[in-house]
């Protein structure tokens, strides 16, 4: 990552990347599809507003992922390869603790959470018997997570790659097994859809550490646990804006719920199509956060600088190939998950609102995982996240005013004004004083 061409570097990084991040998106569209086609809407709403606290947990995940690469990398560019994998080491233990207590808080707060949002009575319950069965599973999620950055801090994107479409393949087939009990196997409805994503996830964490140890990517017996506050500094700012973009989006449906419940399954689907831009961008984020830390650990600066520039680049002709999508076929899109001709008209509406802010985030994450790679964090998060902020207003406001649409209007206008905001940033240069 540090010497020769950057452009295959880039894309070696970043299709893998891509495509891992495309296979963690899927679990939850494949239960959404199969919960809405063979339950109906009340159980794809219930999946979408459930699904608002599995954001939650996965946000605080992706704080051992984002503080690790940044730690590891930057090792692994220093040429110190052990002190990387005692770091890793320290972060698995703990995101296996920290997943512990994301699961016992999520019991906690299931049912004031439904209360809060205001769901119809029939999608709360549903929604609290996923969250529930999904929470059970949450550590060994965590701890995939872990395992994620420490293959990726070290270049390796491939190997997490397999193991997540080997995943993805099993829950596809399990997943109707399950919720329709087809052969031997119990109905379980929706919690079936959510214990096969955890299952899944949790035997792709226990091949992965398998792997990690007897590479030396991990040394369990010698974990570096001064290493853990800075992985937690470094990746709380992000995980904790992700925290708070799912608990905005838990009060947004306070407002959509009064649009019914077709509107709620809009909300949940079309989040989850926006999503089909989001893997890409997350992917080349993830490239550009390794690549920045390696090369500036190797005292490279010029070179991170272009390799954010081009990872920028390639991502663009992914997520405006979306953006038209979303424009030009929208109702075929949102056909996947429902027949609900309802349910797919408030679709329609929030895709073609939201098609502008595919170019928006993908300026936004890629240039906040550049500057995670660099250590830089905090200002760029706390502006981030008060733009964030802002939906809640702004939905009050304009929803009271041009109905539904003010809602999609609301999340548009301030992903492209976090793209913008993160442009300043990495222009402004302040990242460079970053110590890691």
């Amino acid at each position: 990552m540090t010497t020769g061409a950057l452009r295959p570097v880039v894309l070696r990084l970043a299709a893998p990347a891509v495509a891992m991040m495309a296979c963690h998106f899927s679990f939850n569209l494949i239960d959404s599809i199969w919960v809405g086609r063979l339950i109906g809407p009340a159980a794809l709403a219930a999946v979408s507003t459930a699904g608002f606290y599995v954001w939650v947990a996965l946000s605080l995940g992706e704080m051992v992922e984002i503080g690790l690469i940044a730690v590891a990398a930057r090792r692994h560019g220093e040429r110190h390869p052990e002190r990387a994998a005692r770091a890793a080491a320290a972060a698995v233990m703990y995101a296996l603790c920290a997943g512990l207590a994301v699961s016992i808080v999520g019991w906690s707060v299931a049912g004031p959470m439904f209360r809060l949002m205001r769901v119809p009575p029939e999608v709360a319950s549903l929604g609290h018997a996923y969250l529930s069965t999904w929470l059970l599973g949450a550590p060994l999620v965590f701890g995939f997570f872990a395992i994620e950055a420490t293959f990726r801090a070290a270049g390796d994107t491939r190997t997490p790659f397999l193991m997540l479409a080997c995943s993805v393949g099993v829950s596809i087939l399990l997943d109707p097994l399950l919720i329709m009990g087809i052969g031997p196997f119990p109905r379980l409805g929706v919690e079936g859809a959510a214990l096969a994503s955890v299952m899944v996830r949790g035997g792709g964490f226990l091949v992965g550490l398998v792997i990690a140890l007897r590479r030396g990517l991990v040394r369990v017996g010698e974990p570096d646990w001064r290493s853990l506050p800075t992985i937690v500094r470094i990746g709380a700012p992000l995980s904790l804006a992700g925290v708070l973009l799912s608990l905005i989006y838990m009060w947004l449906t306070r407002f959509t719920s009064r649009f019914g419940t077709a509107a709620l399954a809009a909300l949940g689907v079309g989040h989850k199509m926006e999503g089909l831009g989001f893997i890409a961008i997350s992917g080349f984020s993830l490239a550009a956060s390794a690549l920045v830390g390696q090369n500036l650990g190797a005292r490279q600066e010029a070179r991170a600088q272009e390799a954010v520039r081009l990872t920028v680049g390639y991502c663009l002709m992914v997520t405006v190939t979306t953006a038209i999508a979303f424009l030009l076929i929208p109702g075929s899109l949102v056909g996947l998950f429902t027949r609900d001709p309802q349910v797919i008209r408030d679709g329609v509406l929030y895709l073609r609102v939201i098609s502008v802010a595919q170019i928006g985030q993908s300026f936004e994450l890629i240039l906040e995982g550049a500057l995670a790679g660099a250590g830089y964090t905090f200002w760029p998060q706390i502006v981030s996240t008060t733009l964030t902020g802002m939906r809640i207003p702004l939905a009050a406001w304009w929803s009271g005013a041009i109905g539904l649409l003010g809602i999609w209007l609301a999340l548009s206008v301030t992903a492209v004004s976090r793209g913008i905001a993160m442009i300043l940033f990495w222009r402004g240069g302040r990242w460079r004083a970053m110590k890691v």
